[in-house]
């Protein structure tokens, strides 16, 4: 059993502002299960546990109650509605009998008024439920964030490797036929070979990313219209499956770059494969290249409804996403970071009647390894 003199509020108090409390003070009795207040109630006082266990809660959402906090004897509580006279904003009931002192709210003002050791006690024991309360608050979030990043990238890895893994299976099939010739099964084993380390790439550019350091990019000299045509060479099957078609409106440069082919076509795998996805009924990809003294432009243009607004500005951060049943924007973000470690550039832009336009460049002149990272002006 807790007296006033020996409860967390009243603990500080001097003796001779003891009997008042004690005078206004109404011992009330309350069962397991019953509610002392609830929410929408009027605030009309605060109560000093004496014996047994309260339990506070509040509804989330429509049908869903939590419990903020558990009680005991000598704790306090209802002491909101002394401060701002609004009604309850949780629920307070009992989990095991309880007896309570129960304060009007009438009456504790106006012994608050001629005690202000009293009112100091009630502010200190407020603020240190508060703090309490907003550490609590902000480990939640923070734990919620962190299982909201985990899901979004779960589903990010299982978007990008969908494509690679659906022609592994189809080219496997095709493998194991029992009239497949011979030329067949060796285009079905290259084709494997050629997904299986494409797989393996995604899997380094997702590890690279979450790392978030600066890496030693080796850049290699290869010509780049091979690059270009043997890159669309190996989507062409895999969108012609979503009914989407890829034409080069005029031939890619034969230049030789410095380049690192494995990591380049992880772009444009990735801007054609999202290009397919804003088709669902099908579609039209085009390439078109520009060559200056300086870069190699590439625009990639397709033919779906072209670039929302409201994502336009973010669409290159991490998990910036819109309108898309699948992916989550991670990929583009990786796109990006492989461009700029070319010490290239990389942009979209949308435009009346067009679909959306994606352009990186690329450097005629870069030397042949660095840090990777953004180019320096």
């Amino acid at each position: 059993m807790v007296s006033l003199k020996t409860s967390k509020l009243f603990g500080g108090t001097l003796a001779d502002e003891l009997p008042p409390l004690e005078q206004s003070a109404r011992l009330q009795t309350y069962k397991a299960g019953r509610n002392i207040f609830q929410e929408g109630d009027p605030g009309d006082g605060l109560y000093v546990i004496v014996d047994g266990k309260v339990q506070i809660s509040c509804l989330v959402g429509q049908d869903q109650r939590r419990v903020l906090s558990r009680l005991g004897p000598g704790d306090f509580f209802g002491e909101m509605a002394v401060l701002d006279e609004l009604p309850r904003s949780a629920t307070a009931s009992a989990e095991t009998d309880i007896q309570v002192y129960f304060f009007l709210r009438e009456d504790l003002l106006n012994i608050l008024a001629h005690s202000p050791s009293l009112a100091v006690s009630l502010v200190k024991e407020f603020s240190r439920r508060m703090r309490e309360f907003n550490h609590q608050y902000t480990q939640e979030v923070l734990q919620a964030e962190r299982l909201t990043l985990v899901g979004r990238f779960a589903r990010s890895i299982v978007h990008d490797f969908k494509n690679p893994l659906n022609v592994i299976g189809i080219s496997a099939e095709m493998a194991a036929m029992d009239s497949a010739t011979p030329e067949m099964r060796r285009e079905s084993k290259d084709r494997i070979r050629k997904q299986i380390e494409r797989l393996s790439e995604m899997i380094n550019e997702l590890l690279e990313f979450t790392r978030g350091a600066t890496s030693t990019v080796v850049l290699a000299k290869a010509s780049y219209a091979d690059f270009v045509k043997q890159i669309i060479e190996d989507l062409r099957p895999e969108i012609a499956a979503k009914s989407v078609t890829v034409e080069l409106e005029n031939e890619p440069p034969s230049l030789v770059l410095l380049m690192n082919p494995t990591r380049l076509a992880h772009v444009f795998y990735n801007i054609i494969n999202n290009a397919c996805d804003a088709m669902p009924q099908g579609g039209k990809v085009k390439l078109r290249f520009k060559e200056t003294d300086r870069e190699v432009v590439t625009e990639i243009e397709d033919t779906g409804k072209g670039i929302a607004p409201e994502i336009a500005p973010r669409l290159f951060e991490a998990f910036a996403t819109y309108g898309k049943a699948q992916g989550t924007g991670l990929g583009l973000s990786i796109c990006k970071k492989i461009i700029e470690d070319h010490r290239g550039r990389i942009g979209a832009r949308s435009e009346p009647g067009r679909g959306a336009i994606f352009f990186f460049e690329l450097p005629v002149r870069v030397q042949e390894s660095r840090k990777g990272g953004p180019p320096s002006s």
